[in-house]
């Protein structure tokens, strides 16, 4: 098959071989659906683990939260805005707690 010369080593290497390019495409895809689930347990991870640091500043904090957020969304993975909202807030450091109750005391 000519489109074999097309595909890169590594994605042709982790199929096994196929006789037609429309069992080999339905392989390819097949195997990139379980990449996506390793993707967003990936970025799940980033999104726990991100702390603001004096660094970066709130807006790139929130901004990179975000984005992960936007990426989990394109893996069908979704957050609530409320989950969010408190979530970030708890990513906050302490000097930001004046902020927090602020935010908490609102109705």
């Amino acid at each position: 098959m000519v489109i074999k010369t097309k595909i890169s080593y590594g994605i042709r290497d982790s199929v096994n071989q196929h006789d037609n390019v429309k069992a080999l495409l339905k392989a390819i895809d097949e195997q990139f659906v379980t990449s996506d689930k390793a993707l967003a347990s990936t970025r799940i991870m980033k999104f726990s683990s991100l702390r603001l640091t004096d660094v970066s500043g709130v807006r790139e904090h929130l901004m990179q939260m975000r984005d992960i957020v936007a990426q989990l969304k394109t893996l069908e993975v979704e957050m609530f805005d409320s989950f969010l909202v408190h979530y970030i807030l708890n990513t906050l450091p302490q000097k930001y707690e004046p902020f927090k109750i602020s935010y908490n005391t609102q109705g």
